[in-house]
């Protein structure tokens, strides 16, 4: 559905006093405030096809009401999104959950929504209806060959599907690994993952990249063939310029220090971007922030440090998307939750005084950087991020006013109440 600009001005119109004063407030202490208000503007986190159903686990999945039925019907959600939070400008595909079966009519129902496509995502880690081989025992890594040839032109068909939307980075997670030990050969499993790999490199458009993520267990509990962002690196590497390492930050083991990972990739310009969430335990799927806002808030510390020593565009030069499922919240308010974490940790880094605290850290002055680091977060950026947001038309509070729309109630009447979403 369509939400109309002047239902989002009514909204803003209720909030505008209250809002200002809380801008003015802490606009007062920034300095360059135009310029982290641009930087605000232009930043926008893209959402996965995938995030718009109601997930769920292993053990069982609970459909929500008014779920979308159809890519259409995803790519008006995140139009829904985009006009609440104007910071969600373009929408990731995974195939074949969402082949698009005319490039350019979905193209055209996107641009009506203001947005553009996003990397496109292969998935070899299940089986598809009439699929010739199975991916029970790997993909890539396979000791058959002719599965690994399998999911090869699978990885190449996705691409074919990316250019017709104007894509220009394949997504690649595998499942990849053992359950048990002298189940795989290591060396072998790798050695295969990088040939396949590197077949799929071959076809890569010019001006394509490729993203290689990694991730420690799950659904492999005793080893994952590319396990850590030590061993994407190595493949990443050996591939050449057009490839990367992905961060998704559920895919590490407990008190991984990611903001230490994410420094090193840039600084050997190898970050391809990052699939955010937040997780308890492991794995991922949480909503971004919810359990862990200040180590989202150091990442992103890192992340405009590292940018700005190599000359790079915060918004544009790696990509931005959240990866989640949402097996008990309404998908799209999740999802607005989940870029206004990124945006507020993103703010957050922005206020740094990276000169005092570089100060600091040569003096090794502990206390002094923490105090530095802490006054940044500290500070309540909301107002900020509302400011950029309004700026560029969208809502005060998209929150409320996705509440105050009755959006979920509408979509309902439309869709139904007991749809299930496309590739869950």
């Amino acid at each position: 559905m369509l939400i109309e600009k002047y239902k989002i001005d009514e909204s803003n119109h209720q909030l505008s006093s209250k809002h200002q004063r809380a801008f003015d407030y802490v606009a007062a202490d920034v300095a360059n405030l135009d310029g982290v208000l641009n930087k605000l503007q232009a930043f926008n986190i893209a959402i996965p096809s995938w995030a718009l159903g109601t997930g769920g686990t292993r053990f069982g999945r609970f459909s929500g009401g008014g779920e979308p039925r159809s890519l259409e019907e995803k790519i008006e959600d995140v139009g829904a999104i985009h006009a609440l939070n104007k910071s969600s400008n373009s929408i990731s595909l995974h195939i074949p959950w969402d082949i698009p079966s005319n490039a350019d009519a979905i193209k055209a129902v996107a641009a009506q929504h203001g947005l553009r496509f996003d990397a496109v995502n292969s998935n070899t880690f299940q089986d598809q209806k009439d699929q010739q081989l199975s991916y029970k025992y790997g993909s890539l890594h396979h000791a058959d060959k002719a599965v690994r040839k399998q999911a090869v032109e699978h990885n190449i068909e996705v691409i074919k599907y990316g250019k017709e939307l104007g894509s220009n980075a394949l997504s690649v997670w595998l499942a990849d690994g053992s359950n048990f030990p002298g189940q795989l050969n290591f060396r072998n499993a790798f050695q295969n993952t990088l040939e396949s790999l590197q077949e799929i490199y071959a076809a890569l458009p010019d001006d394509w990249k490729v993203w290689v993520e990694y991730k420690p267990y799950e659904p492999n509990f005793y080893s994952t063939t590319i396990g850590d962002w030590g061993q994407s690196l190595l493949l990443a590497n050996k591939l050449g310029p057009k490839a990367s390492t992905l961060v998704d930050l559920g895919h590490h083991l407990p008190n991984t220090n990611i903001e230490q990972i994410v420094s090193l990739l840039l600084m050997e310009g190898k970050l391809a971007g990052f699939h955010f969430n937040d997780s308890k335990y492991g794995d991922d799927d949480l909503t971004v922030g919810s359990i862990n806002p200040y180590q989202l808030f150091l990442i992103f510390n890192e992340l405009v440090e590292g940018m700005d020593a190599r000359g790079m565009t915060h918004a544009t030069d790696i990509g931005w998307m959240i990866d989640a499922s949402h097996n008990l919240k309404d998908p799209i308010e999740d999802l607005l939750q989940s870029v206004e974490a990124i945006k507020i940790a993103y703010a957050q880094a922005l206020l740094v005084d990276t000169a005092a605290l570089k100060e600091a850290q040569a003096a090794n002055d502990a206390v002094a950087a923490q105090e530095i680091l802490q006054r940044a977060y500290r500070t309540d950026v909301r107002p900020l991020v509302a400011e950029a947001r309004l700026r560029e038309g969208g809502a005060l509070s998209p929150l409320s006013a996705y509440r105050s729309l009755d959006v979920r109630k509408n979509l309902i009447k439309e869709r139904g109440e007991k749809t299930v979403a496309t590739g869950l």
